[in-house]
């Protein structure tokens, strides 16, 4: 683990788990606490989901992370994130990232549980394509990963075309060290994805 880091994971009234696990589901939207430039970098400072998109009624999830400059929303149905052009439907009321840009990145504090070699799986929306990278302690291991847009011809309502949700499978093979390890994700090209999440299955 980067030994300097000061990051530290996210915790609050629904999650209280300490660092993500691995195997398992690490939620995008967990990215640690610390602010801009430690657990995160955002290149607008206002959240453009919880607070601009979802109003600030006291709910849990318009409100999720309002203070803080990563762009969170969450799927929703009537048509918006359960609509027949996904290509995969997603479960509703999960808190994605969103309005992503070139040069950002977020941080997660992880327990790995055992040394080996795990799939990574990436639940997404990608209205153009792009291209995502991962680092493990401040090392990139994996170069540019080419994500597929999710963009449709056929489907009329502009705003949507955000919102066509994909599993990448197999998107990556990650060798990992058992124990507490930092992993970064990074928008490398294009951005305008939605993350939501990515599975970490161990390769028997």
């Amino acid at each position: 683990m980067t030994t300097n880091y000061k990051g530290q994971p996210y915790k609050d009234s629904k999650y209280s788990g300490g660092p993500q696990s691995i195997p398992g589901t690490l939620m995008c939207a967990y990215y640690d606490f610390g602010g801009e430039g430690i657990a995160y970098h955002d290149t607008i400072e206002q959240n453009q989901g919880s607070g601009m998109l979802n109003p600030l009624d006291g709910t849990y999830l318009n409100e999720f992370r309002k203070d803080e400059s990563v762009d969170i929303s969450y799927t929703k149905p009537n048509g918006i994130d359960d609509s027949s052009f996904n290509l995969v439907q997603p479960e509703l009321g999960i808190p994605y990232v969103g309005w992503t840009e070139p040069g950002e990145w977020l941080k997660y504090t992880v327990e790995v549980a055992q040394d080996g070699i795990y799939t990574v799986n990436l639940l997404y929306t990608s209205n153009k394509g792009g291209a995502i990278s991962l680092s493990v302690n401040d090392q990139d291991v994996t170069g540019p990963l080419p994500i597929l847009s999710t963009y449709r011809d056929d489907d009329e309502i502009e705003w949507r075309q955000w919102h066509h949700w994909n599993i990448a499978k197999g998107l990556v093979d990650l060798q990992l060290k058992q124990g507490t390890q930092v992993l970064t994700i990074h928008t490398v090209e294009q951005g305008q994805m939605n993350y939501a999440y990515l599975e970490f299955v161990l390769k028997e």
